[in-house]
């Protein structure tokens, strides 16, 4: 029974490390769909049948690409099962998370926790402390840190390799400056004379996935993060608080936040500057000062 299979894949995710507990709320109600009507294998025809009595398009294709997945893993078991193609019920754009914006006490809190990490004695736990400095400090992409090299350390600043091969040039504050060439400094000491900027014990860069794990993993054991499964910081909120604070400390003043707002998107590297304007959108604090000086606008007006 399609229940039965739907128990295991359910168990497998989560034996992987997923929460899946929207993805098993559908699959029980579709297995039980299918159960009803005596299907032994998965049925193109039953899936789109039962995806209709959603309660709005979103929900049905929801629906369907949750299910699809699973047809994919009963297929792999047996061909008899059916897998619908991709896409039939439209295909959705992931909602963008909220931004989690650390105050600089916990930034400096996971820097001072990364020291701690091992093999001690070695340049890992150096390169992920100013790693994160860099990435809080800069507002740099993950991918964009670790295809830095030794020679894109310039005296004007970082030579960058951004999105859709552009490179840009991101000045330095001089206490940035200061930390990166402590860091290389004990990097030629410890690091060997890769050309990569920031390496590890293989003598290479870390790959970006160990890094968002090593993070997850220190806001985890220092409390900014709960348990499996809940929401908290991210390696890419460094980026995202860098941009808030950013624009926290603008002049309250429409000529001067528009300057500043192009400003910031070329420093980051968006390829559109509405791509900037969404942290005014998704951070509450700048949202509370738009209508805050929107209102007393209007007051104004009206007075």
């Amino acid at each position: 029974m399609l229940t039965d299979d739907a128990a295991r894949y359910v168990a497998m995710s989560r034996h992987r490390g997923l929460c899946f507990n929207t993805q098993e709320r559908i699959l029980k109600c579709f297995a039980r769909y299918a159960d009803a009507h005596h299907d032994r294998y998965a049925r193109v025809d039953r899936i789109n049948e039962w995806c209709r009595t959603a309660s709005s398009p979103n929900q049905a294709r929801v629906r369907y690409d949750t299910v699809r997945l699973f047809c994919l893993f009963l297929r792999a078991e047996d061909s008899q099962h059916e897998v619908p193609p991709a896409g039939a019920f439209g295909r959705g754009r992931r909602k963008r998370p909220a931004p989690f914006i650390l105050e600089p006490s916990e930034i400096q809190a996971i820097m001072q926790a990364a020291l701690r990490l091992p093999p001690e004695g070695t340049i890992t736990p150096h390169t992920y402390h100013y790693l994160f400095g860099i990435l809080a400090t800069t507002g740099l992409r993950i991918s964009e840190a670790m295809a830095l090299k030794h020679a894109d350390v310039t005296a004007d600043g970082l030579i960058v390799r951004g999105k859709f091969g552009k490179r840009r040039l991101v000045p330095l504050h001089p206490s940035t400056r200061r930390a990166l060439a402590e860091y290389q400094r004990i990097r030629s000491r410890l690091g060997g004379n890769a050309d990569d900027l920031f390496v590890v014990t293989t003598g290479k860069a870390p790959h970006k996935t160990s890094v968002h794990i090593i993070f997850v993993r220190l806001a985890r054991a220092l409390g900014l993060r709960g348990p499996k499964g809940t929401r908290g910081p991210r390696l890419h909120d460094l980026r995202h608080s860098f941009a808030v604070r950013s624009l926290e400390a603008c002049a309250h003043d429409r000529n001067a936040v528009g300057h500043h707002m192009l400003g910031l998107s070329t420093y980051l590297g968006h390829s559109d500057v509405a791509h900037t304007y969404w942290y005014l959108e998704a951070t509450t604090v700048l949202m509370q000062r738009i209508a805050d000086a929107n209102e007393q606008h209007f007051l104004g007006g009206a007075a």
